[in-house]
């Protein structure tokens, strides 16, 4: 990507991103966050039900199929859709560094179609981290992991804290999360990039 907007571009005093102690292991399935969540929840059922899994460093791997509800042109991914899947694999690195972010900015090129019935295999890292602003770049796919690039996206992502969704968010859905009983999916609603 040409990083051409100033946005996008680490300041002087930026640092390597560190890998929090308590990310999951390379090799780990991320799982979704929320289940309505349309990038990565199984409950959402024209979503994209994309699955991440941790690499090393500040870095993993996702994959998800292309599906006709994705489609915009006939028989090709919506451009929106493709923007989405490489967002919300930017937002799932949040997880490796056990911080709660939203997208600032999103930038991403389309290099080249992508059929409905195609697996887009995604890889994203973390780059660096100046104070609450968090920069990463993404990578999808077609063929396999190591096939042409068909999309490609750099982002800030901007940390915030829990507030921002329970503020922001529309009442209900806050309140289902929060009384879900399960302890561990209502943690999980509010720690990443929703």
């Amino acid at each position: 990507m040409s990083r051409t907007s100033a946005a996008l571009q680490p300041p002087a005093d930026a640092v390597r991103p560190v890998r929090h102690p308590d990310a999951p292991a390379p090799g780990e399935l991320l799982g979704a966050h929320y289940g309505q969540c349309f990038g990565c929840g199984g409950d959402q059922p024209h979503g994209l039900h994309l699955e991440a899994r941790a690499g090393e460093g500040v870095s993993l791997t996702a994959e998800f199929t292309v599906r006709p509800a994705h489609q915009g042109a006939p028989g090709l991914a919506h451009g929106g859709v493709l923007a989405t899947a490489l967002d919300e694999a930017l937002g799932s690195l949040n997880w490796l560094l056990r911080t709660i972010a939203v997208t600032g900015r999103l930038e991403t090129d389309f290099v080249g179609p992508v059929p409905v019935g195609t697996t887009l295999h995604l890889q994203a890292e973390v780059t660096a981290v100046a104070g609450r602003k968090i920069y990463s770049t993404a990578t999808g796919r077609v063929g396999g992991p190591d096939g042409p690039v068909a999309v490609r996206a750099d982002a800030l992502f901007v940390e915030v804290k829990v507030d921002h969704f329970v503020d922001h968010g529309r009442q209900e859905e806050i309140q289902a999360a929060m009384n879900d009983p399960d302890q561990v999916r209502r943690a999980r609603a509010f720690e990443v990039n929703p």
